[in-house]
């Protein structure tokens, strides 16, 4: 029984082992992706702004290597307007410009010195700029402009269409929807402060195909990357899962094995015990069959009783060992003819702790200890050997008792001949609520009533009720 408890728990322990190394693996799954996508997003923002400086940088050196010969002269922005059309032509050699503005500084404010005459469209056609007459007009340093200038820094962004202002031409008539918008200081001679700036609008197209070409490499090899990393994690949890399958299933085969050599250690013990039991039937030649008789008594009332089928195996082994403690009782105490004395009383006492013992050695027999223990306790506490009374008593104990008085009255002994079952009978429900349990008396009563022949005898008592 105990076995077959463990085996489920041990199937139950296998599953939720395994239950967890699947939760385990979705948890893994879930932290890869979450921290793919998170690398992904940080090294493609990462990936951007790299591109975005490294185009910032190579408009404004392109732009700077153009257009300042011409311009600056002695620390100053000036316009050679004869170089007017050639330098517009130069600053759109660059397939990505679109215009390009000159802002020379004045009282601290900007003043538009230059803008190229023709600027490129979406459809890569040369519009005019209609910007030209802005020039020599004066702005508020801010923004963009004024951050470039005071910073002496370039400051790039990516910006939409559709604003109004001085810079609404390139937003809007050149049909762009995003424009690469790049203000870079124009430095003196020392490279100490700006003496004016460089407004240049590019498009991000080519630049966009190459973040998009490289966002999405970088990508696939995070994702691989996870990916690998989540694929040799599942291999290792399914070979530990396997690990456990076929280690559950060894220590299953072992434990099947054990739990054969215990039954059959116990079923040797169980037929040393046997031994000894029929040896103590042995040394009293009056006694011979005792045990057996008192089983079937006892497992006869059980059942008249309604007890279940635990408590039937209790008084099946109760029964039959009931006097195993006796080996260590000398034979002359017995098989002694005459009443015993005393101190010879007291030794014969001692064979139900003795039995209770020997008996407790074995598992299996556990249940039956408290019954071979108390089987000579009396209802009236009277009994021995530890004076219980009453409900005290555990009921298979109270019925080996009644049993094993039956048999003795049964039965010639040395010191008396073997009564009638009737004059038992009358002696039993006599003592009914003084030596024997009421309940197991009423139960023996109904059933000599009813199975005289169990007994031994054809005769019944049908006169014998319980007072």
């Amino acid at each position: 029984m105990d076995e077959g408890i463990r085996r489920p728990r041990r199937g139950r322990d296998l599953e939720r082992s395994l239950t967890l190394l699947r939760v385990f693996l979705l948890a893994s799954a879930l932290i890869c992706a979450g921290a793919g996508v998170a690398l992904g997003s940080i090294l493609s923002h990462s990936l951007r702004t790299e591109a975005l400086n490294a185009e910032e940088t190579a408009l404004v050196r392109y732009v700077d290597g153009v257009v300042r010969p011409t311009l600056v002269r002695d620390n100053h922005v000036k316009v050679p307007w004869v170089q007017d059309a050639q330098l517009g032509a130069n600053v759109l050699t660059q397939p990505d410009i679109v215009t390009v503005k000159v802002w020379s500084l004045k009282g601290g404010h900007g003043v538009l010195a230059w803008t190229n005459p023709l600027s490129r469209s979406s459809s890569d056609r040369l519009l005019p700029n209609r910007d030209r007459h802005r020039i020599d007009h004066r702005f508020p340093l801010d923004d963009e402009l004024g951050e470039a200038v005071h910073d002496n820094r370039p400051i790039a962004a990516l910006v939409g269409t559709g604003a109004n202002g001085e810079d609404a031409f390139e937003r809007n008539d050149l049909g762009y929807r995003q424009l690469f918008e790049v203000y870079a200081p124009i430095e003196n001679t020392t490279g100490t402060r700006a003496i004016g700036a460089y407004e240049i609008y590019a498009n991000p197209k080519s630049l966009g195909r190459l973040i998009g070409s490289r966002r999405t490499t970088l990508w696939f090899a995070v994702g691989g990357v996870f990916l690998a990393l989540w694929s040799a994690l599942a291999l290792l949890v399914r070979g530990a899962s396997h690990t456990l399958r076929r280690q559950n299933a060894k220590l299953r085969a072992r434990t099947m094995r054990l739990v054969e050599s215990n039954r059959l250690l116990e079923e040797s013990a169980l037929e040393a015990v046997e031994s000894l039991n029929a040896t103590v039937d042995a040394k009293d030649p009056y006694t011979a069959g005792h045990s057996l008789r008192v089983q079937r008594i006892a497992v006869a009332l059980g059942e008249e009783l309604g007890l279940g089928r635990e408590q039937l195996d209790v008084l099946r082994f109760a029964g039959l060992f009931h006097d195993i403690g006796k080996i260590g009782v000398p034979d002359a105490i017995l098989t002694k003819p005459a009443r015993l004395t005393e101190l010879e009383f007291e030794i014969m006492k001692r064979h139900p702790e003795d039995g209770a013992r020997i008996v407790a050695r074995l598992r299996r027999l556990h249940p039956a200890v408290p019954a071979i223990l108390h089987h000579h306790e009396r209802w009236d506490g009277n009994g021995y050997p530890h004076g219980l009374r009453a409900d005290e008593i555990p009921l298979e104990a109270a019925i080996v008792g009644l049993a094993d008085a039956l048999d003795a009255m049964t039965t010639d002994r040395p010191y008396s001949g073997a009564r009638p079952l009737d004059d038992a009978t009358e002696e039993i429900v006599r003592n009914r609520g003084t030596q024997f349990a009421p309940a197991v008396v009423d139960a023996f009563v109904a059933l000599v009533q009813r199975l005289p022949d169990l007994f031994g005898t054809d005769t019944a008592a049908d006169e014998l009720v319980p007072a």
